[in-house]
């Protein structure tokens, strides 16, 4: 099994959803053993739900991470705008054109700085893994989305290759040298920011950051206080917390495995 695949199926078993659905399995043999401490992974699980799921808690966590490269400054003029994949769903029935999936703003974004001439070049880095079958590169479905919008083909390149952030560092890297580019606008997530960041800096590529796709904002902060209604709501655990904090945890495990293999 290589890097990928393990990348992708042993955090799953961290992640809250998986961890407590193992402490569940172990309360169910406990229980068959007619052991008397069968309900402490029970517990255990619970307690992960309430924390995982609750609004307050994914809010702090996706600001730890959302906040730490906000500027008040405008952004610099650059050679290109490296935009990270994972903003699109390809063409497939009953699809007709790739659609922009909850991470799209990366490709609106791109859009408007180039329409701003903050760059002349727009680099989609994205490819596609092959365990999932057959298909479009995530640059190709990016390419034709911003063509939509206007963005013509000749002010694009794509990086087709890269299966994960490291990767579209690397491949990037790659383009930028034979291109002669040397200082990058980098879009991608908020919360996937500080991790991507880091990766072009440690391989010496002079990338500004440009965040976007916030999940946390004053107005987030703000509705949590705003009633006794919404003070209750805010403690009770829902999945859409739990997947963001979920998505949370996943960057952090990402950030200190990249680091251990010494890719930050």
């Amino acid at each position: 099994m290589n890097f990928l695949f393990l990348s992708k199926l042993l955090p799953l078993f961290v992640y809250p959803l998986g961890l407590a659905c193992i402490l569940l399995i172990v309360a169910l043999v406990l229980s068959f053993k007619r052991s008397k401490y069968s309900y402490i992974p029970i517990l255990l699980a619970l307690v992960i739900f309430l924390i995982a799921g609750n609004s307050r808690v994914s809010h702090s966590l996706l600001k730890s991470l959302e906040w730490q490269y906000l500027s008040d400054q405008e952004l610099p003029t650059a050679d290109a705008i490296v935009v990270l994949g994972g903003s699109v769903h390809s063409v497939a029935y009953p699809r007709t054109l790739p659609d922009l999936n909850e991470h799209g703003d990366r490709v609106i974004y791109a859009a408007k700085l180039y329409n701003d001439g903050k760059a002349p070049l727009i680099l989609l880095s994205g490819g596609r893994i092959d365990w999932y079958g057959d298909g479009s590169s995530e640059a190709q479905d990016t390419t034709k989305i911003l063509e939509l919008m206007g963005i013509p083909s000749s002010a694009m390149i794509q990086e087709g290759e890269s299966v994960n952030t490291y990767e579209n560092a690397i491949f990037t890297q790659k383009i930028l040298e034979e291109q002669g580019l040397k200082k990058i606008i980098l879009i991608t997530s908020a919360f996937h920011m500080p991790r991507s960041l880091k990766i072009f800096q440690h391989l010496g590529i002079d990338a500004v950051p440009a965040p976007t796709d916030f999940y946390v904002s004053q107005q987030e902060l703000r509705e949590a206080d705003h009633s006794a209604e919404s003070k209750i709501l805010s403690f009770i655990p829902n999945t859409k917390s739990l997947d963001r904090t979920t998505m949370v945890i996943k960057e952090y495990i990402g950030t200190i495995v990249y680091w251990l293999r010494g890719w930050l």
